[in-house]
């Protein structure tokens, strides 16, 4: 063991922590689904005072049959009447931490060490409710294979190359994610 000590995770730079947490996409895992009823549960639980008004499996993992970063991706989304800081203080409470902040939009991780990845990986998305256009891309890639086959697709393709970029990844994906969400907005237009 070396002498030299670790750097906490809020001592990282980006790269650093990009090098640390690449972009890894796995198989399709059924385990997935069990790993999002767990934290839905603990979190209905542990936010039983908050506004909440509906907490889903959003993210590659929530689209089955495809590859995807082994990170379990929720959405939270309250009421549009309450203080999202509130709620955000109440995830932080419950061992989750701050990753991204923006106009009435916070993400959290956990499951992020000094040394990696743990085994069960989340990131929470807490909004406003309506804010939800992942659910109308989930939903239609679900229904249409062969354009979860093309995300996928994509996916694989972009992994190597931005293996330790997240933001470029994530760009390189939105056009694709745009487009399908538009068509799933008209499709399932009122759904949420």
């Amino acid at each position: 063991m070396s002498g030299k000590m670790r750097k906490e995770l809020s001592e990282m730079s980006l790269e650093e922590l990009w090098e640390l947490f690449p972009i890894f996409l796995v198989a399709p895992n059924d385990r997935w689904n069990l790993y999002y009823d767990e934290i839905e549960i603990f979190l209905k639980r542990t936010l039983s005072e908050c506004p909440i008004e509906r907490i889903s499996h959003i993210g590659s993992t929530a689209i089955s049959g495809i590859w995807a970063k082994n990170i379990i991706d929720v959405l939270i989304e309250l009421s549009n009447n309450s203080d999202i800081n509130n709620t955000a203080k109440a995830v932080e409470e419950n061992g989750f931490i701050r990753m991204s902040e923006d106009v009435n939009r916070i993400s959290f991780h956990r499951g992020y060490t000094k040394d990696g990845f743990a085994d069960k990986v989340f990131h929470v998305h807490l909004r406003y409710s309506g804010d939800n256009d992942e659910l109308y891309f989930r939903d239609y890639l679900n229904e249409h294979t062969e354009i979860a086959k093309e995300y996928e697709a994509l996916k694989l393709q972009l992994w190597k190359q931005f293996e330790h970029n997240r933001d470029a990844y994530t760009d390189a994906k939105t056009d694709f994610i745009r487009k399908w969400t538009s068509k799933a907005k008209i499709m399932y237009t009122g759904r949420y």
